[in-house]
C-alpha cells in the first residue's frame, strides 16, 4: 500500500497516533518522507509500517 503514497496525501502512523495527521512529501525507493502534525518530519521505512491514507480531508 505505501507504493501507493504520492507527496500531497494525507496519511496517519498506525502505532503513533500522537504524531498526528501527517502529509506525504517524498515517497522514493521505500522511504516516505512525512510531515506529521505533532512530530515534524519523519522518515519511515515502508518495510517496517503501513502508514494508513486518510481520505477526504
Amino acid at each position: 500500500m505505501n507504493s501507493l503514497l504520492e507527496p500531497g496525501m494525507f496519511v496517519r502512523h498506525p502505532s503513533r497516533p500522537e504524531w498526528g495527521l501527517g502529509q506525504v512529501q517524498s515517497n522514493i525507493g521505500g522511504r516516505v518522507t512525512v510531515n506529521f502534525e505533532h512530530a515534524g518530519k519523519q522518515v519511515i521505512d515502508s518495510r517496517n509500517v503501513d502508514l494508513r491514507p486518510e481520505f477526504g480531508i
